[in-house]
């Protein structure tokens, strides 16, 4: 722990030091500990005790520190991994090091960064570098971008860099332009926004493969438009990425299979008080892309180029992020019942207000909610041997990965109650979305009521139930949540699979904690066990293991 105590103390130096020049100096400081127990009720499925980590006193540290000087701007951030990061984070996070760092100048039509970078061009289909702590995800460009604004209806951005693994970088070269028109401001438009997107990403990674019949310059192209008009607004985009080495099975890369991919997405809507509706339609082929080759398929999203969430609705309910979906861009070839090259499907959200003083809507009115997502794998002919190859229908479903349908209905009864309702119900294909085995149907009821004793005072009790056909089998959760103040903050909470096959699986997932807030500091404390699976943030996921123990969280920033 000497290391974690040395960088608390650099943090506070830190500030005294960067205090005294002209200028603004803002930052913060994250720790995540945990205290990992011995939990002889946690069994794997062979019936042996889940195992406990070697070093059971684990954290993950982050100190960023920003300093603004009229035109020009600096930052550093510093990770601290002691004595080991957190259960199943990438295991090149360990230790203690300057993570990134960048300086930059800015003025009203020049925009110039050296160092490490953070960028997307369009909806994030060819390139996205962006941090998110609790996936684990840094994948930040190490280089130069230099964004140009020559009159105030165009933006060039250019881009050189490479990408961020643990505390290095990957093997190959990154680079990238786009140019965004803006029309509106072109044409002035009174009551429109219309906007034009073109952009280029190259992948530059050098390979020795014999008699290699893909280039090491991977090229990809993409557009895109968005147009609005009063309430209503839809946005186009389309890539194309050129012919590559499809990787599949033990991360080798090879010329077994080599071809293009492809994205197309559309998202429209209608918005006005009280009513709503948005629809997005995607279709993924061979979609995957990442700065190394061989980083296809890794659980941690290490050297992942692209931002491809699955476009469902993100459930704030325990029991409906057991089965989630995760998007399937990919191409996987190796047996007739596991044949995949991409995703085709779309969802839809409505939600509908019903007035005040109407017989539904009582005095106080009350919010309606339905959400409906399908997505499929592409329908197509596929080769599994002499020589592996597909070839994909540009608009026909093949066989179904995921559906899912909610509705949720919110009341507020008076200035001190409210309540809400859901029903959930999914169908999730374990064997084509994680390639094991089976589907699985479920029902999931949720009720919840909140009461306020003041503005800042309030308890909150929820009560969950799952009925699913295999798998695990049922579940039913329970949470209670009580602020009792703006300050101070509780919560106890149990998952309780009761339906599972195996009676020494049949655990409870219960945490118990509370958290404290002044100003912009936050303190958390909480003891329980973490349920195994997948953990999402914004359609992303990462895989946690079960594990029972302690952890304590901080963070602040000034």
């Amino acid at each position: 722990m000497k290391k974690l105590y040395s960088f608390i103390l650099l943090f506070l130096l830190s500030i005294s030091v960067f205090s005294q020049v002209n200028g603004n100096l803002s930052g913060g400081f994250e720790s995540n500990i945990q205290w990992y127990l011995n939990d002889k009720g946690l069994k794997d499925e062979f019936n042996n005790p889940t195992s406990h980590p070697d070093e059971p006193l684990r954290s993950n540290n982050y100190l960023f520190l920003n300093y603004n000087y009229k035109n020009w701007s600096a930052g550093i951030q510093g990770e601290a991994y002691e004595q080991n990061a957190l259960l199943n984070l990438n295991p090149k996070y360990n230790g203690t090091n300057v993570a990134t760092y960048f300086i930059q100048y800015k003025s009203e039509k020049l925009d110039i960064t050296g160092g490490y970078f953070y960028e997307q061009f369009g909806s994030g289909l060819l390139l996205r570098s962006w941090e998110d702590r609790a996936l684990g995800i840094n994948n930040a460009l190490r280089g130069l971008r230099v964004i140009f604004k020559p009159t105030s209806f165009i933006t060039i951005k250019s881009l050189y860099g490479q990408q961020r693994t643990g505390f290095d970088v990957a093997d190959s070269k990154i680079y990238g332009t786009d140019v965004e028109f803006d029309l509106k401001t072109l044409f002035k438009f009174q009551t429109s926004d219309l906007t034009l997107g073109f952009n280029y990403v190259g992948r530059d990674e050098k390979l020795d493969l014999p008699d290699q019949k893909f280039n090491d310059l991977t090229n990809a192209f993409g557009g895109r438009v968005n147009f609005s008009h009063n309430s209503y607004y839809i946005s186009f985009e389309m890539n194309y990425k050129a012919e590559d080495a499809v990787v599949q099975i033990n991360n080798q890369v090879n010329n077994r299979l080599v071809k293009p991919g492809s994205s197309f997405l559309i998202n429209t809507g209608y918005s006005k008080k009280g009513f709503g509706v948005d629809a997005t339609f995607r279709r993924l082929e061979n979609m995957s892309f990442f700065s190394e080759r061989g980083a296809k398929g890794n659980e941690f999203n290490d050297k992942i180029m692209n931002f491809i969430p699955s476009l469902t609705k993100q459930q704030h309910y325990n029991l409906a992020n057991i089965y989630v979906y995760q998007a399937q861009p990919g191409v996987f070839i190796a047996d007739k019942d596991l044949l995949k090259a991409g995703e085709i499907g779309g969802q839809i959200d409505v939600f509908y207000d019903i007035k005040k003083g109407t017989t539904l809507g009582g005095k106080n009115g009350m919010k309606i909610a339905v959400n409906a997502s399908n997505w499929n794998a592409l329908s197509g002919t596929f080769y599994i041997f002499n020589p592996q190859d597909y070839q994909t229908d540009f608009l026909k479903f093949g066989k179904k990965y995921y559906t899912d349908f909610s509705i949720e209905v919110t009341k507020k009864w008076n200035n001190k109650w409210q309540s809400a309702f859901s029903y959930i119900n999914q169908y999730y294909n374990k064997q084509l979305v994680e390639g094991t085995d089976g589907v699985i149907h479920t029902n999931i009821a949720a009720a919840e009521a909140t009461y306020k004793f003041t503005p800042t005072k309030s308890i909150r009790v929820v009560g969950e139930h799952m009925w699913a056909d295999y798998d695990k089998k049922n579940w039913a959760s329970s949470t209670v949540e009580f602020n009792a103040n703006s300050k101070y903050s509780f919560y106890i909470m149990d998952l309780y699979n009761y339906g599972n096959d195996l009676e020494y699986q049949r655990n409870h997932y219960y945490n118990i904690g509370g958290a404290y807030r002044k100003k912009t500091t936050r303190i958390a404390l909480s003891y329980g066990r973490q349920r195994g699976g997948l953990v999402c943030v914004g359609g992303v996921c990462r895989n946690v293991p079960e594990s029972s123990g302690v952890s304590l969280s901080l963070n602040t920033s000034f």
